[in-house]
């Protein structure tokens, strides 16, 4: 349904497109030359066609279920569900979407297929509202937009003005999701820290939140010292940094300066490759074929290795880091002035000399930009450590023991019987905020080194 709503808008917005384009195109033919070219006229009303229609479509698709459902909600008898129970009306809601469906199982209450057969009726009702309400935008739109197109309309403007203005709401849609998702943290943040003491969280060296959520549950006192959490998350990322940036940045620079073009055809399908895999196959190979070879290495050597660890999950997270390193290193490579490689090798530097000293410097603020992202995705990853990592936080540095990061922590806290209001769910919140700003440092650390080097080629 929602795909033919769309259909028919954007064949309302070609028909526009194609009725302006033939206007401009007889307005041109009769001498009466229009200010801006064909094409302009024709996507001044495919714009002004397209873009309501579908943000209609789209709003209809987020407020159709809501509205619809909330009105059988409230039609429903007092004695349908307790008051106040979330729990108890989300089931009789679903029971009821159940039965609207047609799956229908035992013998429903009387009230509930009354529901759901006025649920059917109010959605049959919405689905004719929608492509009246389609209908309706398009046309008017499409009458608008084609009595504007006349000689003296300058319709390039108009088309640019509202790109110009679609980009500025798409760029103020991120900017109040990330101020929204900043407080979100924060506020449940501030609940978390209302039941545990903010310094026993950032300084206690102890994490064990297994508390009981419900009353009829057994679990301990909890602790909720997020150090050993973070310091996991260190000796991961540290490991697949150690992997990947060497590596990486001498793969790129070799592709771009000293490979072959036969080289260059094999290795760069095999980098997209590593780039296109997914992380929980990662993860399978880590657990099954990486952590294996280091534990029977180090018991081989007499190094007691436990069954996951940092060093296999590192090193595996480090592998998956190499394409984006190495993309990006070649791409800064390009960027760099070819003047600065002429004038090097015109003063006698070979060309190892001019890789090293000329253009790998120029170059370090897209090759910081790639570390960055590739660290950010180290820091956020999850699958890979959560199989070969373990889920046990541990205050230790040594790459061969069991450790956690705090995405794993935060997905842990979030799966199965959640409440949240209680410290364990909670607490979720507060390292995903400490999480925040741990990047939000590297962001201004890596901005600040781009900034030196950039002033000093610029």
């Amino acid at each position: 349904m929602v795909g033919n709503l769309l259909l028919a808008a954007i064949v309302a917005a070609a028909v526009g497109f194609w009725l302006n384009y033939r206007e401009s195109k007889r307005l041109r033919a009769a001498g009466n030359k229009p200010l801006s070219m064909d094409t302009a006229y024709g996507l001044y009303a495919l714009l002004m066609i397209g873009l309501p229609s579908i943000l209609f479509v789209i709003l209809w698709l987020l407020l159709n279920g809501y509205v619809t459902q909330s009105i059988v909600m409230a039609s429903l008898p007092a004695t349908a569900f307790t008051p106040g129970d979330v729990g108890s009306k989300s089931l009789v809601l679903s029971e009821i979407i159940s039965v609207s469906r047609g799956q229908i199982f035992g013998t429903p209450e009387p009230y509930k297929l009354e529901a759901a057969e006025y649920l059917t009726r109010l959605h049959s009702s919405s689905v004719i509202l929608a492509w009246v309400g389609v209908g309706l935008i398009a046309g008017l739109m499409l009458v608008y937009s084609r009595s504007r197109a006349k000689s003296g309309f300058r319709a390039r403007s108009s088309v640019e003005s509202i790109i110009t203005s679609l980009m500025i709401i798409c760029s103020l849609v991120a900017i109040f999701t990330t101020i929204g998702i900043v407080f979100s943290l924060v506020f449940e943040s501030i609940r978390f820290f209302t039941k545990v003491p903010f310094w026993e969280f950032l300084l206690g060296t102890n994490w064990e939140p297994q508390i009981a959520l419900r009353a009829d549950q057994f679990g301990g006192s909890g602790s909720f010292g997020w150090l050993p959490v973070l310091l996991g998350t260190i000796v991961v990322t540290f490991i697949a940094a150690i992997f990947a940036i060497p590596i990486g940045i001498a793969t790129g620079i070799y592709m771009k300066e000293f490979a072959s073009r036969k080289a260059r055809m094999v290795l760069k399908p095999i980098l997209e490759i590593l780039a296109g895999v997914p992380t929980v196959v990662y993860g399978f190979f880590a657990i099954l074929t990486v952590a294996p070879a280091l534990r029977s290495t180090a018991a081989a050597i007499g190094i007691g290795a436990a069954p996951n660890m940092a060093l296999a999950a590192g090193g595996v997270m480090g592998v998956m880091l190499i394409p984006f390193i190495s993309s990006f290193t070649d791409d800064s490579l390009n960027a760099v002035p070819r003047g600065l490689r002429d004038g090097s090798l015109a003063l006698g530097a070979t060309q190892s000399e001019t890789v090293l000293k000329v253009l790998f410097p120029a170059a370090i603020p897209g090759i910081v930009g790639g570390i960055l992202l590739a660290i950010s995705r180290a820091v956020g990853e999850t699958m890979i450590v959560v199989m070969a990592a373990g889920l046990i936080a541990t205050m230790t540095i040594n790459p061969l023991d069991s450790v956690t990061t705090i995405t794993v922590q935060i997905v842990t806290m979030l799966i199965g019987d959640t409440e949240f209001d209680n410290p364990k769910t909670l607490s979720a919140f507060a390292l995903g905020l400490m999480l925040f700003i741990v990047t939000l440092m590297l962001n201004v650390l890596a901005l600040r080194i781009v900034r030196k080097y950039r002033e000093m080629y610029d």
